[in-house]
């Protein structure tokens, strides 16, 4: 586990906290310093403060999801802001928790195993199914991790999938946002602003216009609820055959209490 924090009593408390909680834990002070660090031997998460020197934390983790591996390591990010912006700004760069300065190391130890406890659930194999999911044109291939919309594949991320995945099975039925971190991804606690967050990515990728969804609809004091397009032409699983070049071989183009406070 690496934390990453330029001030010195923040870094040495969050250590100590997750050392006794049973990780190991290494300690940097800058971006540049983290960025080395997890390409040289990548973490099972990353504690990561937003003012740093050199580069800012949320430009390591711009950097980290651009990269192989970094793309899914688990970020939990930590801040004197508090602003929303902040926030979501973070969310949708990929970190999966944010917990705001003043905090307890409990509290901020518990966040750091929940993270840990979806990720690695998310990673798990998944139960055997159908081998495609459709409504409509879109396709999803659950074993492949793969999904397709009018023949055209949708680069989506784990998190995403899962989310799209989830209502692509339960079609018509409107759930909140709280309901669907816990069933898509198991968490207990959390910002509901990575709900949101997500279902906006997801328009920008499934949607033929974004600002006017007709697939993933918001449900007024409820949340949202997938509505599958017209039927088309039954997918099956040549849907996701690699596409044939004519010029050779077809090729894939609950908050805890603590005493202290940080």
């Amino acid at each position: 586990m690496l934390v990453v924090d330029d001030d010195l009593t923040v870094a040495e408390v969050v250590a100590g906290y997750l050392t006794r909680a049973g990780h190991r834990v290494e300690r940097v002070a800058d971006g540049h310093a983290a960025l080395a660090a997890v390409a040289a031997a990548p973490p099972d998460l990353i504690v990561l403060d937003l003012m740093l020197p050199g580069i800012d934390g949320l430009e390591v983790c711009r950097r980290l999801r651009a990269t192989g591996h970094g793309a899914e390591l688990p970020v939990v990010m930590l801040t004197a802001k508090g602003d929303e912006a902040d926030r979501i700004l973070g969310l949708e760069l990929g970190a999966d928790d944010y917990v705001t300065k003043p905090f307890s190391p409990r509290e901020l130890t518990l966040r750091v195993q929940s993270v840990l406890r979806r990720s690695r659930a998310a990673a798990a194999p998944a139960p055997v199914e159908p081998r495609v999911l459709s409504a409509g044109d879109l396709v999803l291939d659950p074993q492949g991790r793969r999904a397709r919309r009018g023949g055209r594949e949708l680069s989506l991320t784990l998190r995403e999938f899962d989310l799209l995945a989830f209502l692509v099975r339960h079609p018509g039925t409107a759930f909140g946002r709280e309901e669907l971190m816990q069933r898509v991804w198991g968490w207990d606690f959390g910002d509901l602003s990575t709900v949101t967050v997500h279902v906006r990515r997801l328009r920008e990728k499934v949607e033929d216009d974004p600002a006017v969804p007709v697939l993933i609809n918001t449900v007024w004091g409820v949340g949202y609820r997938f509505d599958p397009a017209d039927p088309a032409a039954p997918a099956g699983p040549a849907a996701f055959a690699d596409p044939v070049d004519p010029a050779g071989p077809g090729r894939s183009a609950g908050r805890t209490a603590g005493a202290d406070r940080l």
